[in-house]
C-alpha cells in the first residue's frame, strides 16, 4: 500500500467515525452550551449547508483554519470534505467539552486553540497552501478580515460567512452604492465574490439578518503599490463623508493638494474612484509625510 492509499484509508476511517458521532444539537443540548450573543455567536446545525460550504473551498490540502468553530458543525463538514490538518480557533472555553468527541475521532486531522482570533497569526500557522473557512463572530467580522488582509499573501483562499450587508460592502464595485473603503482594501489585494446566501433560519439561534459566503482569493501581491496604513487612512477619511465632494472630505489631510499631486477630479465623489486611484492618493500621502520628515 502506497503513502497515499494508507492516508486515503485512514481519513476514511475517520470520517466514518465523524458519520457516528452524536448529532449536534444532541450535543448542544446535553451541554448546555447556548449560543452566546456577547461573542456573536449563531450555530449551524444544517450539514448540507456546512458541507457546501467547505465543498466550495476545496481542494483541502495543506492547512485549513477555521474561526470560532462553536460546537463543531462547519467543522465536522470540513473534515467529511477531506481537510486532513484541520486547525480551529475558538475563544469560547465551553466548545472544548462539545468538541472532545470529534476530536477523539478525527485523530492528528483536528486541532484545537482555545484563543482568541483577534490574537492569532493565523497567517504562520501550519504550513503551506493556507486557507481559512469561516462562519464569522458577526461582531469582529470586519476586524479580522481587515487583519488578515495584512498577511494575505500567505493565504491561498478565505471562504467566510458574513451578513450580507457586509458581504456586498466587501464585493461592490465603483460606483456601487455599497463601495466604500471596505471594497477597496479588499480589492485592492484579492479578486472577491458571493457564492451564496444563507437564510436567518438556518442559524441557531436566529438572526434578523440574510448571511453570504464569500470567497476572497489573495493575489501574489497588491494589485497598485502602497502601503496599507496609508490607504486606510485615505479611504478613512473619504467615505467619512460619502456624500460630499473629495476636496470636502479630505480636507483634514490636505486633500486638495493630495487630489491635485495625484490627478484627481476635486469635485469626485468617494464612490467614484477607482481602487488605483485611492492608492495614488495613499502614495501622495505618504510622500508628503516622507518629506516632512528631518
Amino acid at each position: 500500500m502506497t503513502n497515499n492509499e494508507s492516508s486515503d484509508t485512514e481519513m476514511e476511517q475517520t470520517n466514518q467515525q465523524i458519520y457516528a458521532l452524536p448529532s449536534l444539537r444532541a450535543l448542544v443540548d446535553a451541554l448546555d452550551m447556548k449560543a452566546r450573543k456577547s461573542l456573536g455567536q449563531n450555530f449551524l446545525f444544517d450539514m448540507n449547508l456546512t458541507r457546501r460550504i467547505a465543498r466550495s473551498a476545496r481542494p483541502l490540502t495543506g492547512t485549513t483554519i477555521e474561526i470560532g468553530p462553536g460546537p463543531g458543525g462547519l467543522t465536522r463538514a470540513i473534515l467529511l470534505e477531506g481537510a486532513n490538518n484541520l486547525i480551529t480557533i475558538e475563544k469560547d472555553r465551553r466548545a472544548s467539552a462539545v468538541l472532545q468527541s470529534l476530536m477523539m475521532a478525527a485523530g492528528e486531522r483536528l486541532t484545537l486553540v482555545e484563543d482568541d482570533a483577534l490574537n492569532c497569526p493565523i497567517w504562520q500557522m501550519g504550513g503551506t497552501p493556507r486557507r481559512v473557512i469561516a462562519n464569522l463572530p458577526y461582531n469582529i467580522a470586519t476586524l479580522l478580515l481587515i487583519k488578515w488582509l495584512e498577511h494575505s499573501s500567505d493565504f491561498t483562499s478565505l471562504t467566510l460567512m458574513f451578513q450580507r450587508e457586509v458581504a456586498l460592502r466587501i464585493t461592490a464595485r465603483p460606483g456601487d452604492s455599497e463601495y466604500g473603503r471596505l471594497s477597496i482594501l479588499a480589492n485592492w489585494k484579492a479578486d472577491t465574490e458571493i457564492l451564496f446566501d444563507v437564510p436567518a433560519s438556518a442559524f441557531v439561534p436566529q438572526p434578523k439578518i440574510i448571511s453570504s459566503v464569500i470567497r476572497v482569493i489573495p493575489l501574489a501581491k497588491p494589485r497598485f503599490d502602497c502601503k496599507q496604513s496609508y490607504l486606510e487612512d485615505v479611504t478613512r477619511h473619504a467615505f467619512g463623508q460619502r456624500r460630499k465632494m473629495l476636496r470636502s472630505s479630505l480636507k483634514r489631510i490636505g486633500g486638495q493638494d493630495l487630489l491635485a499631486t495625484a490627478g484627481i477630479n476635486p469635485k469626485a465623489r468617494p464612490q467614484d474612484l477607482e481602487v488605483a486611484e485611492y492608492c495614488a492618493l495613499a502614495r501622495c500621502l505618504e510622500d508628503r509625510d516622507r518629506q516632512k520628515q528631518p
